[in-house]
């Protein structure tokens, strides 16, 4: 049996990892990111005629229809470049609450617009992961009121889809709200607090009573953060080892040092089996469900400690200079350690992954 990528999903990391190299260097971030613009429209439209948008979406639907594995391809090359768009919560969670839940209607009128790049849906699921200071979101006959926090790309977002305290998921026009942008390390993209004060909302007719597609959206979203976070970190680790191969010191490179080997090596060895780890989790979300909430806390927790080492251990090969903004190894960086926090740090999803098991 291959196990390895096929030529089609070769062929769609290529296109869209080659565009990215091009269309979003560091300058084209840093010029973004000091403009305060976490969702850049030009890369997004590229990204949607690539087909990125639309990934899990049907082709009937106006989508791609392919899966998750896919996703998290692009999920990688889009962390490589620490690129300031939306897709996590647009592209892959929001698409997957309309497809399981929503309503025949519901799936015409918003997923081919997600996929084409015309709209762009936040997502806030964060109060069913961690406890939080709010009492989370009240319904009541079609109206929200209460308080969302940390909403994935909430300030840029046209819709939202929230979650009550019930579990139970709901379309709210971002108009209808008052959002609050949440100060973070990461300045590539954006989460918010989102404030609803008897806002109209639209439920998702299959999350009445039924939870499962707010635990497929919290599993996919965190396989899409540690995709994320692989790309950040290969990156990191890419640029360590050329600046490696060019500082010199002593009339000599420093990549000719034992101990700056042993640096490199370690996080070459640390971070190649992390790309198999995301590879099957994401698999495992549509083709073997029953482990795919045990592999996505694994990918997640397992990802967000490698790629902190390996953030910190480039940042080290690259001496004083790591730490300066003319590099621009911050942004990874941070992106890293904002991942790491995203949808649950790794001490919390252990103990899913404990309680999944029976251990707890």
């Amino acid at each position: 049996m291959d196990f390895a990528l096929t030529e089609e999903q070769l062929m769609l990391q290529e296109s869209i990892g080659g565009y990215l190299r091009s269309s979003c260097p560091l300058d084209a971030v840093r010029k973004a990111t000091e403009a305060g613009t976490t969702h850049v429209p030009e890369i997004a439209t590229e990204l949607a005629q690539l087909g990125a948008c639309g990934i899990l979406i049907p082709e009937e639907l106006g989508g791609v229809g392919m899966g998750f594995l896919e996703a998290a391809l692009i999920s990688e090359a889009l962390g490589s470049v620490i690129a300031p768009v939306a897709f996590v919560a647009s592209s892959v969670m929001a698409p997957i609450a309309l497809l399981g839940a929503g309503s025949q209607d519901q799936k015409e009128t918003w997923l081919p617009r997600v996929a084409n790049g015309e709209v762009i849906i936040g997502v806030g699921i964060s109060e069913h992961i961690g406890r939080r200071e709010t009492d989370g979101i009240f319904a009541d006959d079609n109206t929200l009121t209460g308080k969302a926090m940390f909403v994935l790309d909430g300030m840029d977002a046209d819709t939202l889809l929230v979650a009550d305290n019930d579990a139970q998921l709901y379309l709210v026009q971002a108009s209808d709200v008052t959002r609050n942008k949440l100060k973070t390390i990461d300045r590539t993209r954006s989460v918010a607090e989102i404030i609803f004060d008897q806002s109209s909302a639209e439920i998702l007719p299959g999350s009445v009573n039924n939870r499962k597609h707010l635990n497929d959206m919290v599993n996919a979203g965190r396989v899409m953060l540690a995709a994320d976070t692989l790309g950040a970190a290969g990156t990191m680790l890419d640029l360590a080892i050329e600046y490696a191969k060019e500082r010199r010191q002593f009339n000599r490179v420093i990549g000719s040092f034992q101990a700056v080997k042993h640096m490199c090596s370690e996080m070459a060895a640390d971070l190649e089996p992390c790309r198999s780890l995301v590879w099957y989790a994401a698999h495992a979300i549509r083709a073997i469900p029953d482990e795919a909430t045990l592999m996505a806390c694994h990918a997640k927790a397992h990802l967000a400690e490698t790629g902190r080492f390996v953030a910190r251990k480039a940042t080290e090969v690259h001496g004083g200079m790591g730490f300066t903004d003319l590099l621009g190894l911050h942004y990874w960086f941070k992106r890293i350690g904002f991942d790491r926090q995203l949808l649950g740090a790794p001490e919390v999803v252990r103990e899913e992954a404990a309680s999944a098991q029976g251990w707890i």
